[in-house]
This record gives C-alpha cells, structure tokens and sequence, in this order.
C-alpha cells in the first residue's frame, strides 16, 4: 500500500453540482470548498432577489457540503464572500452569525463587478479543517486555535487568526487603525502601511515571524493605485535578516474591487504557515518545517512575489497573467488564448516542482468580462486528466497589464516540507 497522501474530491446532491468543479477537495488536513452561488440544489436557479435569502441559499449549501464529508459549519476555517453591492454586507451580517455556534471564522469581504449567473447577488467560499486527514494519515483530534489581540481591529463578524495544523489564516485586515477603529487618514500609501501594520501586530501577538506568510492577497479599489501599493509592500518583505538574505516574498494576488467595507481603497488578507502546528501535535513533531520558496524561468517572475511557496503539505501559487515568459508580455489573442497562457504558466511552475495539474486542490478565476466563461471552460477542462478542483470565478473591472483574465492555484504536496510531516 502506498504511503502517499492521496487527495478526496467529494460532491453531494444536496448542494450544487457542476460539471466543472469538485464541490470539496480535501488534502491532508483541509478541504477547499468551491465558491457556492445562490442556487437551490433542486431547482438549480437561484432563490428570490433579497440578498438575505441568497445569502443563507449561499451558506446552506456549504454547510449541506460541510455536512456531507461529516463535518460541522465549527470546521470553517476561512470564507470568502463575494458581493455584487458592498452595501449589501449589513444584511449579510444579519444572518451569517447564526451559521456557527460560539465561534467565527477567518473572513474576507469584497465587492466584485460580476458573479456566474446574473442574478446572483452574493457568491461565498470556504476552507474547513480536516482533522481526521487523508488516506494514509490517521486521525488526530487536532484543536483549532483562534485569537485575537487589541493591537489590531476586532471585527464582530469574524476572528482574526485561526491556526489548524500547520497553517494560519488572517481575516483581510482593513485600513483601520485599531485605536479609534476609524480608516486611517491620508491616501492609498496610508491605508497600505495600516493593512499590513494590522497583520504584523496580527503575528506578533501569536508569536509568529512576518516572513512566514505563505499567500498576501491584495484588494485595492483602484488599480492605478498599484504602483503606491507595491511601495509600501517593498518595505514590509522582506522583512527578517534570513528573509533578506535569500529575498524571500510569499506568493501573491492582487484583485481589483468594486467595493471594499468602509469605503476603504485597499485591505489585505494573508495565509501564513504554523511550524508549530495546534495540540496535540506533540513539541518534537512539529518544530523546523520549512519554507520552500520557488521560481522558474519557464514563467513569468516579479520581484515582489515568489511563483509558488510550499510549506508541509500545501504549496500556494501567485495569480498568473497570460504572460509569455519569454517576451514579457501578454500574449496575443482573444480570452481563450489568454486563459490558455495562464494555465500554461501554472503548470511550468507546477512541473518545474516535479508535480502535476491533477495535484490542484483548488482554482480562482478572476475575469474582466464574466460573459467569457463559456471560452475559458473550453480550455479550463483540457488541462485536467482526474477529479476537476474546487474552483471559484469573479468578474472584475480591471485585471494588471489591462489582462482579460487572471488565475491562481493552491497545490497539494504531498511529500511535505522539511522535516516531512
């Protein structure tokens, strides 16, 4: 029998299936659930036009896939959520909390120019754990570990951090500064400094280094503002001696939002790796894990983001644009041509670290013009032999380098991080 860690992808009639996602893909010691619109199971069309039924439409159908792999709303470790109106989020909040019981989870909140079906109003997706693993791992009763501290903004909506296993995920952290729980004042280049000020206290308060995050995801408002953005970015990464030494920066995202919560211009969330995982991981175990940082020359590279950074069993890839390698530039063509670039760029990167497509967990794909799906599932399909990952699509109004497509990837690893775990 082999010892290799062996992902399950699982779907349930009793939420939304689709021919091109797996409803759950769980690997190691999480599931990555795909995004779920407001689509009864049985009707396949989305409920009434109030965002408070759709947004409960949302979450009963994860919570129907939650509980299908047996597991509890308890489990959610992080959700997404994604509005066509960011004024819609005071009734969302109305009935999110009553989903979990004396706990919430990790959360980011954007505002985006488009969902999958027109009549969408809301569109979430989630992370859960999984303690028991996958096969051949046996179960652990692991303890989810949730904090938050006073130096950087309570939101009664969600925690700040919650560590499972061997990773953490950071709520997206607003301009807000946590003394007046106000936006901080000034431009774009402030409420940068704030968002990122707010993580670092963040992990500082777990006692965790800022160079070990993973994934930075970037919302901002405007994407003129990037240039302002990646400046203050460039003074927090790297940010210890060893960081610099080897110019480690984690994996990356930069979305463009129609709306961010408080009239923000910018606001960051972040997955961070936890070498010393939760209870009852035991002190001998889960000390020295390592980061694996990787670059190839078969896509494109930046200087403010590592291609794909691996940590136990995950690795986290940056958003890919249709960029050739070679030029530098976006290729020619129309969205297929370009989504096929993309996907070109996430498997160069993925071979370059001796692994598969089929190792994805999980796909985002952001789209300038969300009527281009049908094109880009012609050849999404193509570049996958087994069970498709979980998957989430948003339309945005701007994508870098005035791409008409973006997409990113979380990858299965299952020969771990050194020491292997």
């Amino acid at each position: 029998m082999s010892d290799t860690i062996i992902k399950v992808s699982r779907n349930t009639d009793s939420a939304p299936k689709s021919s091109l996602s797996t409803q759950t893909v769980a690997f190691s010691h999480y599931n990555n659930i795909s995004a779920q619109l407001p689509v009864r199971p049985d009707t396949k069309e989305v409920v009434a036009n109030d965002i408070k039924a759709q947004a409960t439409q949302c979450l009963d159908n994860i919570k129907a896939i939650v509980e299908s792999i047996d597991h509890t709303m308890n489990d959610v470790i992080k959700i997404n959520i994604f509005l066509k109106n960011i004024a819609d989020l005071e009734a969302v909040d109305k009935i999110y909390a009553a989903f979990f019981q004396g706990y919430l989870p990790t959360r980011t909140v954007v505002a985006v120019a488009a969902l999958p079906m027109d009549d969408a109003l809301v569109q979430m997706d989630a992370i859960i754990s999984n303690g028991e693993g996958t096969h051949p791992q046996e179960p652990c009763d692991l303890v989810k570990v949730e904090s938050n501290t006073d130096n950087a903004p309570n939101n009664p909506a969600s925690t700040q951090t919650v560590a499972f296993s061997h990773y953490n995920n950071i709520s997206a952290q607003l301009p807000i500064d946590p003394k007046t729980d106000a936006i901080v004042a000034g431009g774009i280049k402030e409420q940068m400094q704030q968002c990122l000020t707010n993580i670092k206290a963040i992990l500082e308060s777990i006692d965790v280094p800022f160079d070990d995050i993973v994934k930075i995801n970037i919302s901002l408002i405007n994407l003129s503002d990037i240039d302002t953005v990646n400046e203050v970015y460039s003074t927090f990464f790297p940010d210890s001696a060893i960081a610099r030494t080897v110019g480690y920066v984690p994996a990356r995202t930069v979305t463009v939002a129609s709306g961010l919560p408080m009239d923000a211009l910018v606001q960051v969330d972040a997955v961070v790796s936890h070498g010393d995982g939760t209870p009852p991981q035991e002190i001998e175990d889960r000390h020295g894990i390592v980061i694996k940082a990787n670059n190839t020359d078969n896509a494109p590279k930046s200087s403010l983001s590592t291609q794909t950074v691996a940590f136990s069993h995950y690795n986290h890839l940056s958003a890919q644009l249709p960029i050739d390698a070679k030029t530098g530039e976006t290729v020619a063509g129309d969205v297929k041509a370009q989504a096929e670039q993309c996907l070109k760029n996430i498997k160069a990167i993925v071979e370059s670290i001796d692994h598969v497509m089929d190792d994805i967990v999980k796909v985002t794909i952001q789209l300038k013009d969300i009527k281009d799906i049908d094109a880009i599932n012609e050849v999404y399909k193509t570049f996958f032999n087994s069970d498709l990952p979980a998957r989430t699509v948003i339309g945005v109004s701007a994508i870098p380098m005035d791409a008409l497509v973006q997409i990113d990837a979380v990858l299965s690893n299952a020969e771990g991080t050194p020491p292997a775990v």
